[in-house]
């Protein structure tokens, strides 16, 4: 791949000049002649700054995409002209998914002894940042993710459910959300995608999350399903997570719908074929 364009996408990262000349082990003039030299080249402006602020121009976002892309190809020609076929695959999920939906399929893709596998369990900021890296072949996310920029396709629809102990009046109830507000409400931390959910379609239904009689933040799915098992609060999950457990549930109009699980990735490369060969039909 050309060092111009190698330069290029390590200023992207990092947007600093100094930074990307120490990942790249240059200086930093040389850093700044070889953007420079692809501006002309290209006869656009690149970045610009706004005081001591580096900012990329819309040109600038286009030729990331472009580059993104062509680190990629550029990963498997190589591969192909050493006549390898690629076995490692490099994931990334958020939490829920990582924890609890992908399980299965890493199983069946380790069945295979020639296979590796390498997964990264993080919210979904970073994991776009991983993709912009070219660490990651794919992301199967939760958290929302610009449709210009990459490439992508509905894995599933998630049920969404609200979760009790198994003796309590709550359980296997339809319900509205006026009925829980006495509740101790149990949710993830803030940050966490299934918190974030939980927290626009309160607001979307009139409510917030202070109107609970009171609120637990607890970053660990294991100890939020013991609390709410013992009768402790209640809590909202995706049913993934409780199900292998011995949990009441509850249905509440407007927040437990099911909710959209994607496989993301770059633009023009394999990873398509990759993350379809390794989830098989558990969409």
């Amino acid at each position: 791949m050309d060092s111009k364009l190698q330069t290029f996408l390590a200023l992207c990262q990092t947007m600093n000049y100094r930074l990307a000349a120490e990942r790249l082990h240059l200086s930093q003039p040389a850093v700044t002649k070889q953007i420079q030299s692809l501006e002309q080249s290209l006869g656009t402006k690149l970045f610009l700054y706004d005081g001591h602020t580096l900012h990329k121009t819309e040109k600038c976002l286009l030729l990331e995409r472009y580059a993104i892309s062509m680190q990629y190809q550029f990963e498997e020609l190589q591969l192909a002209i050493a006549d390898k076929e690629r076995f490692k695959l490099r994931i990334g999920a958020t939490k829920t998914i990582g924890d609890y939906v992908l399980i299965d399929a890493i199983k069946d893709y380790l069945s295979s002894p020639s296979h590796e596998l390498s997964l990264v369990v993080d919210n979904t900021k970073h994991l776009l940042q991983m993709l912009d890296e070219n660490l990651l072949d794919f992301a199967v996310i939760e958290g929302t993710f610009s449709k210009t920029k990459y490439d992508s396709y509905l894995f599933r629809m998630e049920p969404f459910i609200g979760i009790c102990a198994k003796n309590s009046p709550l359980c296997g109830r339809h319900l509205t959300i006026e009925d829980l507000l006495k509740e101790t409400i149990i949710v993830r931390e803030e940050g966490s995608g299934t918190r974030r959910i939980f927290e626009e379609r309160l607001i979307s239904s009139g409510y917030e999350l202070n109107d609970f009689h009171r609120q637990v933040s607890i970053s660990s799915f294991v100890s939020i399903k013991a609390l709410v098992s013992s009768g402790i609060g209640i809590s909202f999950l995706y049913e993934s997570v409780v199900s292998n457990d011995d949990i009441g549930t509850f249905i509440v109009d407007g927040l437990t719908e099911p909710h959209a699980f994607h496989v993301v990735y770059t633009r023009n490369t394999n990873a398509k074929k990759y993350s379809e060969q390794f989830l098989g039909s558990r969409g």
